[in-house]
Parts: structure tokens; sequence; C-alpha cells
């Protein structure tokens, strides 16, 4: 149950809005607050209704970042956090930031306040950040002796200079939001990052989600690596937009009327 009441979600309108919900903590991470990104993550990957993710923080701050008193107050917290299979793979720590790369549609962190640490590491995996013009953001974990290990290095090595991250890295300073958007880091600097992250989602929900989702896979495997491989994906990603049935009915919805068209969806769904 308190895995549960860490994070809400609610759909309206084929978005998912998805809340840290630990305010009188300012959403810092606990365990439980791990556990429950996770299994948001899990179910939204799964969920063909949704168009859009935002994600937001509850109170005054989107996250503080680790709450290190919690997570280290046991053994087993940090070996529960770092434990993984597959040396490869993400642990828990690093999946409630590489997971939302694995969900088909977009995902919008919507920041204000504090952007701390995990938060920022959080916030990284996500498509886009529309940060609020007094938002403060940091690579808080230096200051605790420890080094970012929760997958933000995977959108760091793209986003920015590597100097200029490992500057932020080493010294764990916080930067604002118009330094963050000069280097690359955020999307968009907004005064209201929740009306611009929905407005955002309403753009791609006119769009095939087939071609959102294969943009999005093509170009986060694609953005470093081989040529060739990039190549191949761009193909073998654009046959499998082409055949779908987005675009199916897409194209009849541009050469059809429009009773005629709610006839044709009418017979594809039954």
């Amino acid at each position: 149950m308190m895995s549960e009441s860490r994070v809400k979600t609610t759909i309206r309108n084929q978005v998912a809005y998805v809340t840290l919900n630990r305010p009188e903590k300012r959403n810092a991470f606990d365990m439980a607050m791990f556990n429950a990104v996770s299994q948001t993550i899990k179910k939204l990957r799964k969920d063909r209704r949704i168009r859009a993710v935002i994600v937001t923080g509850a109170g005054e701050d989107f996250c503080s970042g680790l709450d290190v008193k919690s997570v280290m107050g046991s053994r087993s917290g940090p070996l529960r956090l770092l434990f993984k299979w597959w040396p490869w793979g993400s642990n828990l720590a690093q999946r409630v930031s590489t997971g939302w790369r694995r969900i088909p549609s977009p995902v919008i962190m919507a920041i204000h306040g504090r952007c701390w640490g995990a938060g920022l590491q959080v916030a990284l995996g996500a498509d886009f950040r529309l940060v609020s013009p007094d938002a403060s953001l940091s690579i808080m974990e230096g200051r605790w002796g420890l080094i970012p290990d929760m997958g933000g290095t995977l959108a760091l090595r793209t986003h920015g200079r590597l100097d200029q991250a490992k500057m932020l890295a080493m010294t764990a300073e916080t930067f604002s939001a118009d330094q963050a958007f000069d280097m690359g880091w955020v999307t968009q600097v907004a005064d209201d990052p929740l009306a611009a992250a929905e407005a955002m989602a309403d753009t791609f929900q006119a769009l095939s989600p087939d071609a959102i989702a294969g943009v999005k896979k093509l170009l986060n495997k694609s953005w470093t690596g081989s040529d060739g491989m990039a190549l191949f994906r761009e193909s073998w990603y654009q046959v499998r937009v082409i055949m779908s049935k987005n675009t199916r009915i897409k194209t009849w919805n541009q050469t059809h009327d429009a009773d005629e068209h709610r006839e044709f969806v009418h017979r594809k769904r039954w």
C-alpha cells in the first residue's frame, strides 16, 4: 500500500498523468518510491490507450533527490537498488530513469522547484523536459560521496558536453533552468510547465501513434552507434509503420469523407 501511495496515475483524454506523491518529503526517493515508479512504468508500457505521458511532482518540488537516511539506513536497501541478474540491464535504481525510454508514447517531464539527484536522473530518462524558470537542478550524488548511477548517463552523453557533465557531477553544484537549457539538458523553459506539457501532448495526439513510437525507438537506438545499424533501423521501422493499422486508417481518412471513415473504423474494430 505504501508503494501505491507514492505515485498517483490518472488517465484523461488518452494522456497518462503521473505524479510523484511524497510532498511532505519533497518527493525524495525512498525504497517505496523506487518500487512505485518502476511498477508505474511497467503498467504504462502495456497500456495501448495512452498517447502521451506527463510526469509531475506534488507540492513545492518535482523531486529533491534520494532520501539518503531512509535508503542507506538498512544494509539491504542499497543492495536491492543495485542488484541485477544481467550486467548490461537496468537495476531498480536505473529503471526509474531508463524505463521511460521503453514506453512507446512520448514521455514529458513537467518540472518545478527542486530537481536534484535522483529527480534529475528520472527526468533525464524522459523524451522531453519542460522546466519552470525558477527551478533548481543538480547532479547531487557527489555531495553524499556517491556517483550518478541511475541511468541518466545514457541521456547526458547525448544532450550535452562531456566537460560540463563532469564539472556538475564532480561538484554537485546547483544550476538554473536557463543554464540547463543552454547546456541542452532541458527541452524548454516554460512559465507553466504542466500547461506546456499538455499542449505538447495535444500535438502528439493528432499524429499516428505508430509513427511517434517508431521515431522514438529509432532515435533512441541510433543516436549513438554505427551508421549501418541506424540505416537498417530506418528502413525496418518504416516498413512496420507503413503496414500498421493506424497508417492505413490515416490514409483512408485523407481520401474519403468523414462518414465513410467512421464506417471503416467500425468495421476494423469489430
